[in-house]
């Protein structure tokens, strides 16, 4: 079933990404998973579907042009739980398009212009477009040759039951629909309605609640991370480092060592810094002169050289070793030339990659001779002598095809953009880093669980608790700047904290301030002035409280008109019963 699942899948992307119209290429996608329905509506132009919809009513003047500067809209049909049984049977005589069944999806297709779209757009597009209608709207955008999924969480409004509050928005972002990522394919069959009708979805509720698990970000990164930790005890199992003379735990740490190097590299990859065919068997093999899954020679010749020689050392100053005396204590220069079938070439495949400034990829071997006492940690040397010291990193490690690191990777979607509370990609964003590290740290030490930590200082704030704590000094902030009609320092206090809320500012909040607090609030905002000394990685500065804007400068990045916005234009869509 899977296996023709995806070939249906393929074909129907194939037909998109070749200029298939937008709702013959549409409807194949969906009919490849298993979604029909006859409720439809036609909709000729987007002046008509704007109009129709009394847009201009609903949504605030950069979102109306946002809508405005779509090139095509189509309303696909809408699906009910009616449509669940009908798929058994085949017989699609239902009624059309019903705007008051709350109780269904709408898809919508989106014809966008050429181009790249930064996650806000579409975010703020689906948002958008759900305010226009009663019940979900799942959209999907087509822009060049690539298809972005986007669905919206509802949640019943505070005040008014009868409204819904249009929350976070997910996103199954760019999917290559020539030549889709596994994990996109894995996600789009894992969302075909016969799988779903396999595990027991029988009703709309069940298939909501379904779509919600598999657009789940905190489940995909419990299944990456588990995976990881598997990799993990087996790297420990495998490997050999030289003493690092921290006491035990030596492998544990030069292997979480190793992993964070090449999570970070990872990313790089994404945004298309590093040369990804570093990271494959056929490079592999044509590179070195002897490559063999048990030899440390990948390791040495192309990991070490990319940590060391290429990543922490400025560009103009790459080269090899001379393989002087002086030299073997130049980490900044390439070894193991005799690695390599083209060593110049090497160098040149790597010219366009980054000078990473930072501790990360910092070799740790002194920079003394090892015959005057100096330890090699990392044990980056051409010196034969010392190259062999304690060092057996076996290439399958990472290219094994069934349990290697970089095959494992290539399962899962990574983007550099950082996810928030309030839209999302179905990827492994930049926070990967911190978690993983953070968990493998309190892991390897199976006695303290703490050992690692305690030991080096180094503890990760989860996203959660930067949002709370900065959330909370904002509110005290806000409490002692701005004024209450009401003196009750408690409720202002929990006012702001419903205001400052990720997943409902913007929505309904305007509905709990007066005008003259609403005022004081701004000017209050637009006063506050944040320092955080003790940066580490900089997350508390990151933390941002406008929507899809991802360049935060101190923890609070909201303009004040955009604050403004919040407490006078709640968001809202009339509720659906099932999602009360």
């Amino acid at each position: 079933m899977i296996e023709a699942l995806n070939q249906e899948i393929g074909k129907a992307l194939t037909a998109l990404a070749t200029g298939s119209p937008l709702r013959k290429g549409t409807l194949s996608l969906l009919n490849a998973l298993g979604y029909r329905s006859d409720r439809t509506l036609e909709t000729d132009s987007i002046r008509e579907f704007l109009e129709g919809l009394e847009a201009n009513k609903k949504l605030t003047s950069k979102q109306l042009a946002l809508l405005e500067s779509w090139l095509a809209v189509e309303i696909v049909f809408q699906f009910t739980g009616d449509e669940i049984g009908r798929q058994q049977t085949g017989l699609f005589d239902a009624p059309g398009f019903d705007a008051g069944r709350m109780e269904s999806f709408l898809f919508l297709a989106v014809e966008l212009k050429q181009g790249e779209y930064g996650r806000t757009q579409l975010a703020e597009a689906t948002r958008a477009v759900n305010r226009l209608f009663r019940m979900p709207v799942i959209v999907l955008f087509r822009h060049g040759s690539a298809v972005t999924f986007g669905a919206v969480h509802r949640r019943a409004h505070k005040i008014t039951e009868s409204k819904d509050v249009l929350e976070k928005v997910t996103l199954v972002k760019d999917i290559r629909a020539e030549s889709p990522h596994r994990a996109h394919v894995e996600i789009l069959v894992d969302l075909a309605l016969p799988r779903m009708m396999e595990s027991g979805v029988t009703s709309f509720d069940e298939l909501h609640a379904a779509w919600e698990r598999v657009l789940d970000i905190e489940a995909l990164n419990r299944r990456f991370y588990k995976e990881l930790f598997d990799w993990f005890e087996w790297a420990v199992d495998s490997c050999n480092f030289p003493d690092d003379g921290a006491g035990d735990g030596g492998t544990e740490r030069h292997v979480i060592r190793l992993i964070t190097r090449l999570l970070f590299i990872w990313f790089m990859k994404e945004k298309g810094l590093i040369p990804g065919e570093l990271f494959e068997e056929e490079f592999v093999c044509h590179t070195l002169k002897d490559h063999t899954p048990d030899e440390t020679n990948y390791y040495r010749a192309v990991l070490q050289n990319l940590f060391f020689a290429t990543l922490n050392t400025e560009i103009e100053q790459r080269a090899f070793s001379t393989k002087t005396p002086g030299a073997h204590r130049d980490f900044s220069k390439c070894r193991y030339r005799d690695l390599m079938t083209d060593p110049e070439g090497f160098i040149e495949r790597l010219e366009r990659v980054p000078f990473v400034n930072g501790g990360l990829f910092d070799c740790l071997d002194d920079f003394v001779a090892a015959g005057v006492g100096g330890r090699r940690i990392d044990a980056f040397t051409d010196n034969i002598a010392t190259q062999g010291m304690d060092l057996d990193v076996p290439a399958r490690l990472f290219l094994d095809p069934e349990h290697g690191l970089f095959p494992m990777f290539r399962h899962y979607k990574f983007t550099v953009e950082e996810n928030t509370p309030l839209d999302r990609e179905v990827a492994l964003d930049p926070e990967l880093l911190g978690r993983v590290f953070e968990n493998l740290l309190a892991a390897y030490n199976p006695e303290t669980k703490e050992t690692a930590r305690k030991a080096t200082g180094s503890y990760y704030t989860p996203r959660q608790v930067v949002d709370y704590m900065v959330g909370e000094a904002l509110v005290e902030a806000l409490a002692g700047n701005a004024q209450s009609t009401i003196q009750d320092d408690e409720f202002w206090r929990e006012r702001l904290r419903y205001l400052l809320d990720w997943e409902i500012a913007k929505a309904d909040a305007g509905d709990f301030f007066e005008p003259e607090e609403k005022e004081s609030l701004v000017r209050a905002i637009a006063g506050l002035r944040v320092l955080d000394p003790a940066v580490g990685s900089g997350a508390f500065p990151r933390v941002r409280f406008s929507y899809g804007h991802n360049l935060g400068h101190a923890a609070i990045a909201r303009s004040s008109d955009e604050l403004m916005l919040s407490l006078a234009a709640p968001e809202w869509a009339p509720i659906s019963p099932a999602h009360a």
